[in-house]
């Protein structure tokens, strides 16, 4: 049987570029060589497409052909330059290991859309909706799903820290992880807070803390048809949640610490994974999502934020609550690839 062709898409233009090489190895290692013929795709941090060997440390300075996908669906795949001319390589198959702007916004989706060629996790819509968190909380509410009271701040607008009620946590209302984010408990603190967010994005979020435990879950699949991972909780030491910003992230995190399955309540474990569904559904993801949310202490469940493309590094928790529940990595590629081809979990 024919292996399927599949281009790894990783790297790209985002502050989680070194993040999204750190989880194409990942995927690399889990890629079964008798299903699958990998072709990997790196894209530089200034935005240089390269075809090369694959995601180790050192990719970019190996044995590299400029590379893109081509946008006519009749070619089906990349545009290779080889020797003054351009060769083709038709793909069955895309996995677009990207995190953040430029590749979890659907910016990426919409030229596999072009392509032609099936690809893996959210279309265009549903990406650009969850990247942006004050349309996405916009959006949960209207579906009858609790979220952080929350304002925006536009790149002239000036916000009168006297009208909010601290704390509050301000943030790039486009960005991925935890990338310029503030908490601010003072007045005094709320200008400095939002010019850190604007490194990061123009539009800022700030939003009210809320009392609660960190929860995330994990979901595969489409529409009705989702498969949840086990629930975990982030236990933090102190100060805030800071995901990806660890020196050494595979020696774990200096704050916080993800308990999985997580140490709460039967019930309450059930509660957050049929809510996690019910946000997944509202945003219209697909393929493969984390959702990320509050649990409070009367069990109320507040959404926090999706994740459409999750970190699958060796110390991510997505692959983490999979594992729990009995999915390694390698049934997840297996089965998202699936999805991709059929809309099909199999």
């Amino acid at each position: 049987m024919a292996r399927l062709k599949v281009g790894i898409i990783f790297g790209g233009r985002s502050e989680e570029h070194l993040v999204s090489v750190k989880s194409a190895r990942e995927v690399a290692r889990n890629l079964d060589p008798e299903k699958y013929e990998p072709f990997y795709i790196g894209i530089t941090k200034s935005g240089a497409w390269k075809l090369c060997d694959g995601p180790d440390a050192e990719w970019e300075n190996g044995n590299c052909r400029p590379a893109v996908l081509s946008p006519d669906s009749d070619v089906h795949g990349l545009l290779v330059l080889e020797q003054g001319s351009y060769g083709t390589i038709r793909l069955d198959v895309v996995l677009p290991v990207l995190h953040g702007t430029l590749g979890e916004d659907g910016s990426m989706q919409g030229l596999l859309e072009l392509s032609g060629i099936p690809y893996i996790g959210c279309d265009v819509q549903s990406s650009a909706l969850c990247m942006d968190k004050s349309l996405a909380y916009v959006v949960a509410r209207s579906a009858g799903i609790a979220t952080p009271n929350f304002w925006t701040v536009t790149a002239e607008e000036i916000i009168d820290p006297a009208q909010l009620t601290y704390p509050v946590f301000v943030k790039p209302a486009r960005s991925g992880s935890s990338f310029g984010v503030t908490k601010v408990s003072r007045e005094e603190e709320l200008p400095s807070a939002v010019e850190t967010a604007r490194q990061y994005d123009s539009k800022v979020l700030i939003e009210e803390a809320v009392v609660a435990n960190e929860i995330g879950c994990a979901i595969l699949g489409n529409e009705s048809d989702l498969v949840t991972g086990e629930v975990d909780r982030i236990a933090l030491s102190h100060g805030f949640f800071r995901i990806h910003q660890e020196d050494a992230p595979e020696t774990g995190s200096e704050n916080s610490v993800a308990i999985v399955p997580a140490d709460i309540p039967e019930e309450s474990r059930l509660l957050v994974q049929e809510a996690a569904k019910a946000v997944y559904r509202a945003l219209g993801c697909s393929g493969l999502a984390r959702v990320d949310m509050f649990l409070k202490e009367d069990g109320e469940i507040v959404l926090n934020e999706v994740n459409t493309f999750p970190g699958l590094t060796s110390y991510s928790r997505y692959p983490r609550m999979m594992a729990a529940a009995g999915m390694p990595l390698s049934e997840v590629i297996d089965r998202t690839v699936s999805l991709a081809l059929t809309g099909k979990l199999r």
